[in-house]
């Protein structure tokens, strides 16, 4: 038996002891937990809380194994979303199948989950907006997909907004650079997937009666079409406004999230030059690191880029209440212990689950927006925070995303995983 560690290796040092030698639907480990399954899998399933984290495990053929252990590692080098993986476990007694350990998606959610919850029923432009992203993102990364499906992606709110993280990567190969056929089977292969998926839903009930799931099929098509050409195709300037035309073109793009790789003008037969632009993903983070750094919070990209703005503010205030200049170091602790944590302490513990801490007061912020609006004044954060508690988080479903699920107390049992 061998185990595959990713770096850093500690992170997994202490799922050494497990039974891997014991087929996985077989195991009675006290570390196994029960979350609500991300709608339906191949294979068996398994999550195990292990020193403050929790790890996904699933059971597969060995070589679907590697190779998905290999593609989820190039994915999280590009900082494309995807889960994390741990490692995989191969050679096991017995020719048993591999099992490859990815980290647990704190706080996601299944589009079964999101669509069987009243939240979604108006969510069906984000999740395509986020599956199209995900899939330009592998695309411009030389990554097929091979399977691209919303069963085999999990969703994030992310300020508001969803992102879109890959969980299936079984299919999935590295390339250099994707040619036009094979970016073709990515998008034919998601058509036919999401028509089967959506028309699930809708005879499940679970989906707008107003949604065709053939036209939102092909939309999320169109959509992927629109963005890929909005970020490769390239287009005739004049030399008078080549500086303006490549300076605007490459805010578009970096403002789509994505970056510019090289720039290259080459001369027109019919006059003016041909502008190209290798683009790339973008380097992702940079708000998510800003607002670590000041704050010590990890959050998702919106949502960094959502508080760093609420600190601007909040230190605009306390400028002119001081009637100076504050630090900006200074700004961020105070809105830190002033604003944001007791914002979250005002929330009762049975509905901290219900999101995560950066979107409910995100949300909050959102809604003290509209309470102050109709008041024709600022309403103020208490009071704003006493409303959504009382008239908005107690109708979030507690089954619409999954949070971090607490240890098992030593000598628990949990109930076996779904598996098909």
């Amino acid at each position: 038996m061998r185990f595959v560690f990713s770096p850093p290796a500690e992170a997994a040092a202490d799922l050494l002891t497990l039974p891997w030698d014991v087929p996985l639907a077989q195991w009675t480990d006290d570390r196994l937990v029960e979350i609500p399954q991300h709608g339906r899998s191949r294979h068996v399933v398994r999550f195990v809380a292990e020193a403050g984290r929790v790890f996904a495990l699933k059971e597969l053929p060995e070589r679907p194994a590697r190779r998905e252990y290999e593609v989820l590692r190039r994915l999280h080098e590009l900082g494309i979303p995807a889960v994390e993986v741990v490692g995989a476990v191969v050679d096991r007694p017995g020719d048993q199948q591999a099992v490859l350990v990815t980290r647990f998606l704190d706080y996601s959610s299944s589009f079964l989950a999101l669509f069987a919850n009243p939240r979604g029923a108006h969510l069906i432009d984000r999740v395509m907006n986020a599956q199209v992203e995900l899939l330009v993102r592998l695309h411009l990364a030389g990554i097929v997909w091979g399977d691209c499906s919303l069963a085999n992606t999990l969703f994030r709110f992310d300020a508001g907004t969803l992102a879109a993280y890959l969980v299936d990567a079984e299919t999935g190969e590295v390339h250099e650079r994707l040619t036009q056929s094979q970016r073709d089977h990515d998008t034919d292969v998601a058509y036919a997937r999401v028509v089967s998926e959506l028309t699930a839903l809708r005879e499940s009930g679970s989906l707008a009666e107003d949604v065709d799931p053939a036209l939102a099929a092909a939309d999320l098509v169109a959509r992927y079409e629109q963005l890929w050409a909005q970020l490769t195709s390239e287009e005739v300037v004049s030399r008078e406004e080549q500086q303006l035309r490549v300076a605007g073109r490459i805010r578009r793009l970096q403002d789509l999230g994505f970056d510019v790789g090289e720039v290259e003008l080459v001369e027109d037969p019919a006059g003016g030059s041909r502008l190209r632009l290798t683009t790339r993903v973008a380097e992702p983070g940079d708000c998510r690191r800003a607002l670590f750094s000041r704050t010590g919070l990890d959050v998702q990209e919106k949502q960094a880029r959502r508080l760093l703005a609420d600190i601007v503010s909040y230190r605009a205030a306390l400028e002119q209440v001081a009637g100076g200049p504050v630090s900006e170091t200074a700004a961020a602790i105070r809105w830190l212990n002033e604003s944001y944590q007791p914002t979250i302490a005002a929330v009762p513990a049975h509905l901290r689950s219900r999101l995560d801490a950066a979107e409910i007061f995100h949300e909050v912020l959102e809604h003290r927006w509209f309470l102050s609006e109709a008041a024709g004044r600022d309403v103020g954060m208490q009071a704003a925070v006493r409303d959504y508690v009382d008239r908005v988080l107690p109708a979030v479903s507690g089954d619409l995303v999954t949070p971090p699920p607490p240890q098992r107390r030593p000598g628990a049992r949990a109930p076996l995983s779904d598996s098909s």
